[in-house]
């Protein structure tokens, strides 16, 4: 083999090529196809994560304000009313206008309407901003399911999705404790408010990078927005949701089941709106009716709504349990969640992977393991009632939370992925409002079996809504047969 030496002719300065400029960390940050995410992720979790950290916080929002229990009450049903109602409609006007740019006010709205919240005078300014904290929730959530829809595909959306199921999960189960530590430590003198205000600064970055790390979409055949159709989704709904929230504490008057029995009148009406526009007379139906001929997407819907009507009144029912019942601080019953948390977390991480190698049997052990936690945390409250050691309960926590992991992420994956591009919009607004609606529905249902029962005592209140709550999970371990067996690329 023959060797050649190099002689340099000109000092290594005189040869060197031109060195490239550096790039700023931003720039290196935007060119990553992952950019968009975290700030996506940011305003899933602090709209997720406002539904579940007053639960810890009403007591101190009561006495500070002097609220009425109606009051209090509708600071959590008013702002998961809004949400509900106006989803579709932030959806569709996310197709038409813009994705990131409905992403953007809506996360704005909430960043304003959390500051308003947290600097409320009245119980009256409170529930507004609450309500106005809905709209925006639901201007921003079901269009972060679109840009993730048509920004990733294949196994990077399946990644996708699931981070976002691992948000939503996580602020719903960290809500509690966070709420909690807030209270408990009061910073500057804030107290509660602060539960409200911490979302300032992480809105106000979230808003910062929004603009210059997500691409805009569109869908390119929007045409008018419905705006009947939206009035008649609206009103329906809320014809639904609001009687179930109020009924209970009113007695169930008259106005209740009369609103109840005009809701099919309204739903129906805006079925047949739906239809008319989908044959085509230059308007763009609201909701895409075509949609639901996919088994897959029906199916989806249906579990959504019943597996979330155990979500959100789950936490709400334990909560009363543990600070009403057994006189823990807001601390201390943050801090029991904990347990369901860690499971939450270690369940999470594993479900995307079992989600795409077993497709819905994952969904179908993840119910029944919640049924399963719940019938277990039953036995453990039978055994204890109000006075015994906490401890006993961590079994039933620990299959809640791991059902729970092995269910969210998995579920939103397995019903997007039969979605092509253009659904994306229609398909996430219909995913989220039907989440939206079973939270409502759920609360008043089980506030109904919890309240109902209370005169025997916390416990026996608390293990009657446990059972309720294994027989919905049961019941969505059925629907889970509606789903595809796998999840589609």
């Amino acid at each position: 083999m023959t060797t050649h030496e190099f002689t340099p002719t000109a000092p290594a300065a005189e040869v060197s090529l031109p060195s490239r400029p550096a790039r700023s960390p931003l720039a290196a940050l935007h060119a990553s196809r992952w950019a968009p995410l975290p700030v996506l992720l940011a305003g899933v979790f602090m709209v997720v994560l406002d539904f579940f950290i007053v639960n810890v916080a009403l007591p101190s929002i009561q006495s500070g304000l002097h609220a009425s229990g109606s009051s209090i009450e509708f600071v959590t049903a008013g702002y998961a009313l809004t949400s509900a109602v106006f989803l579709i409609s932030g959806a569709r006007l996310g197709d038409r206008l813009g994705r990131r740019r409905m992403f953007c006010a809506g996360l704005a709205l909430f960043t304003l309407a959390s500051g308003a919240c947290g600097i409320a005078g009245t119980a009256g300014e409170l529930v507004a901003a609450r309500l106005v904290q809905g709209v925006a929730g639901a201007m921003l959530m079901p269009n972060v399911l679109a840009v993730i829809g048509v920004t990733y595909t294949g196994e990077d959306r399946v990644k996708a999705l699931s981070w976002y199921g691992l948000a939503m999960g996580l602020a719903a189960v960290s809500g509690q404790l966070i709420g909690g530590l807030l209270v408990q430590w009061n910073p500057a003198g804030l107290g509660w408010r602060s539960c409200f205000l911490i979302n300032l600064p992480i809105g106000a970055v979230a808003l910062a990078l929004a603009p210059r790390l997500i691409r805009e979409s569109h869908e390119p055949n929007a045409r008018r927005v419905d705006w009947i159709g939206t009035a008649l989704v609206t009103t329906g709904l809320t014809a639904i949701v609001f009687p179930l929230v109020e009924g209970r504490q009113h007695g169930w008057p008259l106005w209740t089941w009369i609103s109840l029995g005009a809701a099919p009148l309204l739903l129906g009406s805006f079925a047949a709106h739906q239809r008319r526009l989908a044959r085509g007379d230059g308007r763009e139906p609201l909701l895409d009716l075509s949609l639901f001929k996919q088994r897959a997407f029906t199916g989806g819907l249906l579990a959504q709504l019943v597996f979330w009507s155990g979500q959100a009144s789950f936490f709400l029912v334990l909560a009363l349990y543990m600070q009403e019942g057994r006189g823990l601080s807001p601390l201390d019953a943050g801090l029991v969640f904990t347990v369901l948390a860690i499971s939450y977390l270690a369940a999470s991480m594993r479900a995307p992977a079992l989600a795409v190698r077993h497709g819905r049997r994952v969904l179908t052990a993840a119910a029944l393991t919640l049924a399963a936690g719940h019938l277990t945390l039953l036995a453990g409250v039978a055994a204890i009632g109000v006075h015994g050691s906490v401890a006993v309960l961590v079994p039933g926590l620990l299959l809640i939370g791991a059902g729970m992991g092995l269910r969210i992420a998995p579920l939103a994956t397995i019903i997007m992925s039969t979605m092509r591009p253009e659904q994306a919009g229609a398909a996430a607004g219909a995913l989220s409002t039907f989440q939206n609606i079973g939270n409502a529905i759920g609360v008043a249902v089980i506030g109904v079996v919890f309240y109902g029962a209370l005169h025997s005592g916390f416990a026996v209140a608390l293990e009657l809504s446990e059972a309720t709550l294994a027989a919905i999970l049961i019941s969505v371990a059925a629907l889970t047969r509606l789903l595809p067996a796998r999840v589609r690329s």
